[in-house]
């Protein structure tokens, strides 16, 4: 039933509903397809056939089973070949110089400053600062590792 050259309509997957060309028999039930469909390996289960039979030898080419279905008047399906395009490169990312004050920079990272263009300085107002009362100076901590404190009897 299922022979090289038979013609046959897809019933199941995207392919469904078009018409192809058996081009080899393939073990547990499969065979090689190629014509209104994909080249593909194709269950046959998924396949009805058609009462038409195309003269093709085992494995023929993609020009030849598009030949024989340009007589029967069929569409057959076209893929064109991919065009290659440059490779990629990897783009190396460039180390930013450590800054001299690494708090200042984390704070500009955080505040959200960065990239934005900087306003004209305004001239800052003094404030009168409250006269501050002298400090006295602190007396050390006495040391108590050295001197432990004296027992009670």
């Amino acid at each position: 039933m299922f022979e090289i050259g038979r013609l046959c309509m897809k019933i199941a997957g995207r392919d469904s509903k078009r018409y192809c060309v058996i081009v080899d028999v393939l073990e547990n039930n499969y065979v090689l397809v190629d014509g209104g469909v994909r080249r593909r390996k194709v269950n046959s289960l998924h396949l009805t056939p058609t009462k038409q039979k195309i003269d093709l030898k085992k494995g023929a080419s993609h020009d030849e089973v598009k030949k024989a279905f340009e007589k029967l008047g069929h569409l057959v399906w076209e893929t064109k070949p991919k065009q290659a395009g440059p490779r990629p490169r990897k783009v190396k990312k460039k180390k930013e110089a450590p800054e001299k004050n690494p708090k200042k920079a984390r704070k500009a990272k955080v505040s959200g400053t960065e990239g934005k263009p900087k306003q004209a300085a305004r001239p800052k107002e003094e404030k009168a600062k409250p006269e501050a009362a002298p400090k006295e100076e602190a007396k050390p901590a006495p040391n108590l590792a050295k001197n432990p404190a004296p027992k009670k009897e």
